[in-house]
Protein backbone atom coordinates (compact mmCIF):
# COMPACT_ATOMS: atom_id res chain seq x y z
CA UNK A 1 0.00 0.00 0.00
CA UNK A 2 1.48 3.62 -1.07
CA UNK A 3 0.96 6.50 1.07
CA UNK A 4 -1.23 8.20 -1.93
CA UNK A 5 -3.51 5.30 -1.44
CA UNK A 6 -3.75 5.37 2.44
CA UNK A 7 -4.16 9.36 2.18
CA UNK A 8 -6.91 8.52 -0.21
CA UNK A 9 -8.53 5.85 1.62
CA UNK A 10 -8.67 8.07 4.79
CA UNK A 11 -10.42 11.00 2.74
CA UNK A 12 -13.16 8.26 1.72
CA UNK A 13 -13.55 7.35 5.38
CA UNK A 14 -13.67 10.66 6.56
CA UNK A 15 -16.44 11.73 3.61
CA UNK A 16 -18.35 8.70 4.97
CA UNK A 17 -18.52 9.51 8.17
CA UNK A 18 -19.02 13.08 7.86
CA UNK A 19 -21.70 12.03 5.24
CA UNK A 20 -23.12 10.20 8.40
CA UNK A 21 -22.92 12.60 10.86
CA UNK A 22 -24.65 15.45 8.56
CA UNK A 23 -27.66 13.05 8.20
CA UNK A 24 -28.00 11.96 11.80
CA UNK A 25 -29.92 15.25 12.54
CA UNK A 26 -31.99 14.90 9.46
CA UNK A 27 -32.52 11.19 10.25
CA UNK A 28 -33.62 12.29 13.80
CA UNK A 29 -36.22 14.87 12.92
CA UNK A 30 -37.48 13.03 10.36
CA UNK A 31 -38.82 10.72 13.17
CA UNK A 32 -41.01 12.71 14.32
CA UNK A 33 -42.56 13.70 11.21
CA UNK A 34 -46.00 13.02 10.28
CA UNK A 35 -46.82 10.93 7.11
CA UNK A 36 -47.61 12.83 3.89
CA UNK A 37 -51.43 12.99 3.08
CA UNK A 38 -53.05 10.47 0.50
CA UNK A 39 -53.54 12.45 -2.61
CA UNK A 40 -56.96 10.82 -3.31
CA UNK A 41 -58.66 12.10 -0.30
CA UNK A 42 -55.95 15.28 0.44
CA UNK A 43 -58.96 17.53 -0.63
CA UNK A 44 -63.04 17.05 -1.58
CA UNK A 45 -63.82 14.20 -3.36
CA UNK A 46 -67.28 14.15 -3.93
CA UNK A 47 -68.75 16.33 -6.88
CA UNK A 48 -69.61 19.75 -6.98
CA UNK A 49 -72.57 21.40 -6.82
CA UNK A 50 -73.96 22.71 -10.19
CA UNK A 51 -73.44 26.86 -9.63
CA UNK A 52 -72.91 29.52 -11.88
CA UNK A 53 -71.82 33.13 -11.15
CA UNK A 54 -71.33 36.07 -13.89
CA UNK A 55 -67.77 36.16 -15.68
CA UNK A 56 -65.07 36.41 -14.02
CA UNK A 57 -66.76 35.25 -11.13
CA UNK A 58 -65.62 35.34 -7.27
CA UNK A 59 -63.92 32.66 -5.47
CA UNK A 60 -65.23 34.30 -2.06
CA UNK A 61 -68.69 33.20 -3.31
CA UNK A 62 -67.70 29.57 -4.95
CA UNK A 63 -69.24 26.44 -3.26
CA UNK A 64 -66.33 24.89 -1.67
CA UNK A 65 -64.38 28.01 -2.06
CA UNK A 66 -60.82 27.25 -3.37
CA UNK A 67 -58.01 26.06 -1.18
CA UNK A 68 -55.05 28.33 -2.82
CA UNK A 69 -52.63 27.31 0.82
CA UNK A 70 -53.60 30.80 2.73
CA UNK A 71 -53.43 28.28 5.42
CA UNK A 72 -51.29 25.61 4.80
CA UNK A 73 -48.32 26.96 2.91
CA UNK A 74 -45.00 27.88 4.43
CA UNK A 75 -42.11 29.29 3.33
CA UNK A 76 -38.29 28.92 3.50
CA UNK A 77 -36.76 32.22 1.96
CA UNK A 78 -36.41 30.28 -1.48
CA UNK A 79 -37.42 33.74 -3.19
CA UNK A 80 -35.73 35.72 -0.79
CA UNK A 81 -35.52 39.42 -2.30
CA UNK A 82 -36.70 38.36 -5.52
CA UNK A 83 -39.67 40.87 -7.51
CA UNK A 84 -42.96 39.18 -8.99
CA UNK A 85 -45.67 40.01 -11.07
CA UNK A 86 -48.64 37.94 -11.55
CA UNK A 87 -51.59 38.09 -13.88
CA UNK A 88 -55.07 36.80 -12.36
CA UNK A 89 -53.39 36.81 -8.96
CA UNK A 90 -56.57 37.76 -7.12
CA UNK A 91 -57.48 33.99 -7.24
CA UNK A 92 -57.43 30.18 -7.94
CA UNK A 93 -54.08 28.89 -9.44
CA UNK A 94 -52.81 32.53 -9.81
CA UNK A 95 -53.44 33.53 -6.00
CA UNK A 96 -51.56 30.08 -4.91
CA UNK A 97 -48.84 31.06 -6.48
CA UNK A 98 -48.71 34.92 -4.87
CA UNK A 99 -49.16 33.30 -1.66
CA UNK A 100 -46.56 30.90 -2.23
CA UNK A 101 -43.85 33.45 -3.52
CA UNK A 102 -44.83 36.22 -0.85
CA UNK A 103 -44.50 33.64 2.24
CA UNK A 104 -41.08 32.23 0.27
CA UNK A 105 -39.89 36.16 0.58
CA UNK A 106 -40.72 37.57 -2.86
CA UNK A 107 -42.52 40.68 -3.33
CA UNK A 108 -45.56 40.22 -5.14
CA UNK A 109 -47.35 42.81 -7.83
CA UNK A 110 -51.40 41.20 -8.74
CA UNK A 111 -53.17 41.63 -11.64
CA UNK A 112 -56.74 40.92 -12.35
CA UNK A 113 -59.75 41.93 -13.72
CA UNK A 114 -61.20 45.47 -12.05
CA UNK A 115 -64.68 43.11 -11.32
CA UNK A 116 -62.40 41.20 -9.14
CA UNK A 117 -61.33 43.44 -6.50
CA UNK A 118 -62.89 41.71 -3.74
CA UNK A 119 -60.85 38.94 -4.15
CA UNK A 120 -57.86 41.04 -4.43
CA UNK A 121 -58.19 43.24 -1.53
CA UNK A 122 -59.19 39.40 0.08
CA UNK A 123 -55.75 38.28 -0.32
CA UNK A 124 -53.60 41.26 -0.38
CA UNK A 125 -54.85 41.53 3.40
CA UNK A 126 -53.79 38.28 4.14
CA UNK A 127 -50.52 38.70 2.86
CA UNK A 128 -49.83 42.32 3.76
CA UNK A 129 -51.19 41.23 7.79
CA UNK A 130 -48.14 38.71 7.48
CA UNK A 131 -45.76 41.61 6.79
CA UNK A 132 -45.85 40.69 2.87
CA UNK A 133 -45.41 43.90 0.52
CA UNK A 134 -48.19 43.28 -2.35
CA UNK A 135 -48.86 45.71 -4.68
CA UNK A 136 -52.48 45.24 -6.54
CA UNK A 137 -52.57 46.58 -10.39
CA UNK A 138 -55.67 45.71 -11.60
CA UNK A 139 -57.03 46.37 -15.70
CA UNK A 140 -58.51 43.94 -18.38
CA UNK A 141 -55.43 42.51 -20.23
CA UNK A 142 -57.17 42.30 -23.89
CA UNK A 143 -56.28 46.55 -23.70
CA UNK A 144 -52.63 46.38 -25.47
CA UNK A 145 -52.08 49.03 -24.11
CA UNK A 146 -52.97 48.15 -20.36
CA UNK A 147 -50.41 45.35 -20.73
CA UNK A 148 -47.80 47.20 -22.38
CA UNK A 149 -47.25 49.34 -19.19
CA UNK A 150 -48.07 46.11 -16.78
CA UNK A 151 -44.75 45.07 -16.40
CA UNK A 152 -43.22 48.39 -16.00
CA UNK A 153 -45.63 49.54 -13.32
CA UNK A 154 -45.15 46.63 -10.97
CA UNK A 155 -41.09 47.32 -11.32
CA UNK A 156 -41.70 50.53 -10.19
CA UNK A 157 -43.92 49.89 -7.16
CA UNK A 158 -41.81 46.82 -6.50
CA UNK A 159 -37.93 48.32 -7.11
CA UNK A 160 -37.75 45.59 -10.01
CA UNK A 161 -38.74 42.65 -11.75
CA UNK A 162 -37.32 39.12 -11.89
CA UNK A 163 -40.42 36.93 -12.30
CA UNK A 164 -43.32 37.22 -14.60
CA UNK A 165 -46.37 34.54 -14.22
CA UNK A 166 -48.79 34.86 -17.25
CA UNK A 167 -51.73 32.94 -15.63
CA UNK A 168 -54.80 34.73 -16.36
CA UNK A 169 -57.10 33.18 -18.36
CA UNK A 170 -60.73 33.56 -20.37
CA UNK A 171 -62.65 30.12 -20.81
CA UNK A 172 -65.99 29.72 -22.03
CA UNK A 173 -67.38 25.81 -22.76
CA UNK A 174 -69.45 25.87 -25.81
CA UNK A 175 -70.68 21.91 -27.67
CA UNK A 176 -70.05 23.57 -31.30
CA UNK A 177 -68.33 25.95 -33.04
CA UNK A 178 -71.52 26.72 -34.04
CA UNK A 179 -71.90 28.77 -30.74
CA UNK A 180 -68.85 30.72 -30.52
CA UNK A 181 -69.29 33.90 -31.40
CA UNK A 182 -66.56 36.62 -32.48
CA UNK A 183 -66.69 38.30 -29.61
CA UNK A 184 -65.83 35.39 -27.43
CA UNK A 185 -63.33 34.29 -29.92
CA UNK A 186 -61.29 37.53 -29.75
CA UNK A 187 -61.50 38.36 -26.06
CA UNK A 188 -59.98 34.03 -25.25
CA UNK A 189 -57.45 34.93 -28.21
CA UNK A 190 -56.47 38.76 -26.70
CA UNK A 191 -56.56 37.79 -22.93
CA UNK A 192 -54.67 34.08 -23.31
CA UNK A 193 -52.65 34.57 -26.11
CA UNK A 194 -52.06 38.54 -26.77
CA UNK A 195 -51.48 39.56 -23.30
CA UNK A 196 -48.86 36.99 -23.01
CA UNK A 197 -47.26 38.40 -25.77
CA UNK A 198 -47.56 42.21 -24.61
CA UNK A 199 -46.55 41.39 -21.13
CA UNK A 200 -43.32 39.39 -22.48
CA UNK A 201 -42.37 42.27 -24.34
CA UNK A 202 -42.56 44.53 -22.17
CA UNK A 203 -40.69 42.77 -19.00
CA UNK A 204 -37.77 41.69 -20.90
CA UNK A 205 -35.99 44.82 -21.04
CA UNK A 206 -36.37 45.24 -17.04
CA UNK A 207 -35.42 41.55 -16.64
CA UNK A 208 -31.88 40.73 -15.43
CA UNK A 209 -30.06 37.22 -16.51
CA UNK A 210 -31.07 34.96 -13.27
CA UNK A 211 -35.02 36.47 -14.49
CA UNK A 212 -37.76 33.54 -15.18
CA UNK A 213 -41.11 33.53 -17.04
CA UNK A 214 -43.92 30.81 -16.05
CA UNK A 215 -46.50 30.54 -18.42
CA UNK A 216 -49.95 28.48 -17.09
CA UNK A 217 -50.29 26.22 -20.45
CA UNK A 218 -53.07 23.74 -19.70
CA UNK A 219 -53.33 19.63 -20.57
CA UNK A 220 -55.59 21.27 -23.28
CA UNK A 221 -52.14 22.47 -24.82
CA UNK A 222 -51.82 18.98 -25.98
CA UNK A 223 -54.91 17.12 -25.52
CA UNK A 224 -58.08 19.18 -26.53
CA UNK A 225 -61.69 18.88 -24.77
CA UNK A 226 -63.80 19.42 -27.60
CA UNK A 227 -65.85 21.95 -25.67
CA UNK A 228 -62.98 24.08 -25.09
CA UNK A 229 -62.07 24.60 -28.86
CA UNK A 230 -60.89 28.47 -28.70
CA UNK A 231 -59.64 28.39 -25.15
CA UNK A 232 -57.53 24.84 -25.76
CA UNK A 233 -56.51 26.78 -29.11
CA UNK A 234 -54.28 28.98 -27.18
CA UNK A 235 -53.25 27.14 -24.98
CA UNK A 236 -51.63 25.52 -27.59
CA UNK A 237 -50.06 28.67 -28.73
CA UNK A 238 -48.76 29.30 -24.85
CA UNK A 239 -46.89 26.21 -24.84
CA UNK A 240 -44.76 26.57 -28.18
CA UNK A 241 -44.67 30.30 -27.34
CA UNK A 242 -42.75 29.26 -24.14
CA UNK A 243 -40.71 26.67 -26.02
CA UNK A 244 -39.48 29.38 -28.70
CA UNK A 245 -39.10 32.16 -26.16
CA UNK A 246 -37.28 30.58 -24.22
CA UNK A 247 -34.72 29.38 -26.77
CA UNK A 248 -34.46 33.17 -27.70
CA UNK A 249 -33.78 34.23 -24.21
CA UNK A 250 -31.06 31.58 -23.10
CA UNK A 251 -28.01 34.13 -24.18
CA UNK A 252 -29.72 36.49 -21.98
CA UNK A 253 -29.81 34.06 -18.52
CA UNK A 254 -33.82 34.43 -18.37
CA UNK A 255 -35.75 31.20 -17.92
CA UNK A 256 -38.99 30.29 -19.68
CA UNK A 257 -41.11 27.76 -18.44
CA UNK A 258 -45.03 26.48 -18.31
CA UNK A 259 -47.40 24.63 -15.84
CA UNK A 260 -50.07 22.67 -17.56
CA UNK A 261 -52.75 22.35 -15.39
CA UNK A 262 -55.48 19.46 -15.32
CA UNK A 263 -59.50 19.64 -13.71
CA UNK A 264 -58.24 22.69 -11.24
CA UNK A 265 -61.40 23.92 -9.03
CA UNK A 266 -61.68 27.76 -9.93
CA UNK A 267 -63.79 30.84 -10.94
CA UNK A 268 -63.14 29.37 -14.11
CA UNK A 269 -65.51 27.01 -13.82
CA UNK A 270 -68.70 28.36 -12.59
CA UNK A 271 -68.14 31.74 -14.53
CA UNK A 272 -68.90 29.41 -17.87
CA UNK A 273 -65.95 26.89 -17.79
CA UNK A 274 -68.09 23.99 -17.51
CA UNK A 275 -71.06 23.35 -19.80
CA UNK A 276 -74.59 23.18 -18.36
CA UNK A 277 -75.67 20.67 -15.79
CA UNK A 278 -71.75 19.25 -16.19
CA UNK A 279 -70.17 20.39 -13.15
CA UNK A 280 -70.86 17.25 -10.64
CA UNK A 281 -68.30 15.01 -13.38
CA UNK A 282 -65.27 17.84 -12.77
CA UNK A 283 -62.08 15.97 -11.91
CA UNK A 284 -64.31 13.04 -11.38
CA UNK A 285 -62.59 10.99 -14.23
CA UNK A 286 -58.91 11.41 -13.01
CA UNK A 287 -57.63 8.54 -11.43
CA UNK A 288 -57.38 10.54 -8.35
CA UNK A 289 -60.78 10.59 -8.78
CA UNK A 290 -61.31 14.40 -7.66
CA UNK A 291 -60.86 17.93 -9.26
CA UNK A 292 -57.60 19.55 -7.99
CA UNK A 293 -57.15 22.88 -5.51
CA UNK A 294 -54.93 25.68 -6.33
CA UNK A 295 -52.50 25.08 -3.31
CA UNK A 296 -51.52 21.97 -5.47
CA UNK A 297 -49.72 23.62 -7.99
CA UNK A 298 -48.54 26.50 -5.77
CA UNK A 299 -44.57 24.51 -5.04
CA UNK A 300 -44.25 24.03 -8.88
CA UNK A 301 -44.51 27.46 -9.23
CA UNK A 302 -41.76 28.83 -6.48
CA UNK A 303 -39.87 25.46 -7.80
CA UNK A 304 -39.30 26.87 -11.47
CA UNK A 305 -38.94 30.59 -10.04
CA UNK A 306 -36.13 29.28 -7.92
CA UNK A 307 -32.84 29.45 -9.16
CA UNK A 308 -31.82 26.05 -8.38
CA UNK A 309 -33.81 25.11 -11.22
CA UNK A 310 -31.39 26.61 -13.64
CA UNK A 311 -30.77 24.11 -15.91
CA UNK A 312 -34.23 24.23 -16.89
CA UNK A 313 -36.00 26.09 -19.64
CA UNK A 314 -38.31 25.43 -22.61
CA UNK A 315 -40.21 22.53 -20.59
CA UNK A 316 -43.79 21.79 -19.70
CA UNK A 317 -45.21 20.79 -16.04
CA UNK A 318 -48.23 19.36 -15.15
CA UNK A 319 -50.37 18.92 -12.63
CA UNK A 320 -53.25 16.29 -13.84
CA UNK A 321 -54.35 13.87 -10.82
CA UNK A 322 -52.65 10.72 -12.54
CA UNK A 323 -54.08 11.24 -16.15
CA UNK A 324 -50.48 11.70 -17.78
CA UNK A 325 -51.74 14.47 -19.70
CA UNK A 326 -48.72 16.38 -20.51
Amino acid sequence: MTDSTTRRDMIKGAAVAGAGLAAAPALAAGQGAKPAPNPANRFQTEPFAEQKQPWPALQRNMHPVPDCGEASYRGSGRLSGRKALVTGGDSGIGRGAVIAFAREGAAVAINYFPTEEPDAQDVAKLLRGEGHKIELIPGDLTDGAFCDGLPGRAAKALGGLDIVVNNAAYQQSKASIDEISFEQFDRTMKTNLYAMFHICKAAIPLMKAGACIINTASVNSVSPEKELLDYATTKGGILIFTKALAKQLASKGIRVNAIAPGPIWTPLQVAGGQLPGEMNKFGQDTPLGRAGQPAELAGLYVTLADGSTSYTSGSLFSANGGTGVA
